[in-house]
């Protein structure tokens, strides 16, 4: 019994596609991943039955979607809890600004007090609140995972983005089924086109899904 607990519970060992996802970035990945196994379970940032995919469903699977920034672009993470996926965005993107919203105090003070500081993140801030209280119209591109389903989503980020702009909804086996059910938002929300993309095709084993939303 002890020994399946152990292994529940154990850290994922870094694995070899860590250091092709982050290249001489990878110090700063194995702080945050560091970070987060220390205090994940004691503020509830991430389930300890998390941990033995601490890096391969999370991390990585994080940082991958920064495919899709481009330097210069202001990004806002909605709904960040522990940082993902704009923290290992950021570490990727250190010419992208990011702002992380979150409602949650001890969330939101541990990513502002505790990982920005350590990992020395010039290109990110935090904001304790909800969506609907960040700058509306001021970021070029709004990230969400695991937030909500696709419909609820969009009518939270679209007031964020510039026009133009893009949504990156990270999303699991539903993408599709999600974008159906928000295609009757299309003209009230000023939506120009969905379409699911893939990141970290050719390093991950399970490459990331995302509904990527252009604005009009």
């Amino acid at each position: 019994m002890s020994d399946n607990i152990d292994e529940v519970f154990s850290l994922e060992q870094e694995p070899t596609e860590a250091a092709i996802v982050f290249g001489d970035q990878l110090p700063l990945a194995r702080k945050y991943a560091e970070l987060l196994s220390r205090d994940g379970d004691l503020l509830g940032l991430i389930g300890p039955r998390e941990l033995p995919k601490l890096w391969s469903r999370h991390i990585l699977n994080s940082a991958v979607v920064a495919e899709f920034i481009e330097d210069g672009q202001t990004v806002a993470d909605v709904g960040s809890g522990a940082g993902l996926p704009g923290i290992p965005m950021a570490i990727m993107k250190p010419k992208a600004s990011f702002v992380l919203i979150e409602p949650m105090e001890r969330r939101s003070t541990w990513l502002a007090e505790t990982v920005v500081p350590a990992l020395g993140l010039k290109n990110v801030k935090v904001l304790r609140g909800r969506a609907e209280e960040a700058p509306l119209a001021n970021y070029d591109v709004a990230t969400a995972r695991a937030v909500s389903a696709l419909p609820k989503l969009l009518r939270m980020l679209t007031p964020l983005v510039v026009s133009g702009g893009t949504i990156l909804a990270l999303k699991g086996s539903k993408a599709s089924e999600e974008i159906t059910e928000s295609k009757p938002l299309i003209k009230k929300l000023k939506l120009a086109s969905f379409e699911i993309v893939t990141a970290g095709d050719n390093v991950l084993n399970e490459p990331t899904t995302i509904v990527r939303v252009r604005l009009l």
